[in-house]
């Protein structure tokens, strides 16, 4: 099978190399899939989860915040703010987050920065569903 390579970097390392068979990523108009010999592309992603065959076949799963994703010449660049594995998670730490961001959002103080708490409370709930996927097939 043809393979691409991928690079994930964040604020804080280098995430992921490799060679892989397919990338599916949370794009900001839908998920999109990218193959060997994808077109070139240039996009923003979402808070979700990005799914990677790699090249032996094996199907892993990776929440993370949001970012931008180049495509070219069968190389995929994702410049991600988070990009965590199921088994880097922390749940009880995610599960904290998720209700310090209900809590802000209940509030409603003039200080609060509804756009920022939303976005909290998303990346929370993406890490504890992911989480929770891991721990139902382990």
């Amino acid at each position: 099978m043809k393979e691409l390579f991928l690079e994930v970097i964040t604020p804080s390392k280098t995430a992921y190399q490799g060679n892989i068979i397919s990338v599916t990523i949370p794009g900001t108009l839908g998920s999109f899939q990218v193959l060997y010999n994808h077109a070139p592309l240039l996009s923003s992603f979402e808070i979700g989860t990005i799914k990677v065959v790699d090249e032996g076949g094996t199907v892993k799963h990776f929440a993370t915040g949001g970012g931008t994703v180049e495509v070219l010449k069968n190389k995929v660049l994702v410049l991600a703010e988070s990009f965590e594995s199921p088994e880097e998670i922390n749940l009880e730490r995610a599960k904290s987050a998720m209700e310090r961001a209900k809590e802000r959002l209940k509030e409603k103080s003039a200080q609060l920065d509804v756009d920022r708490a939303q976005a909290a409370l998303a990346r929370a709930m993406n890490r504890i569903n992911l989480g929770n996927k891991l721990s139902k097939t382990v």
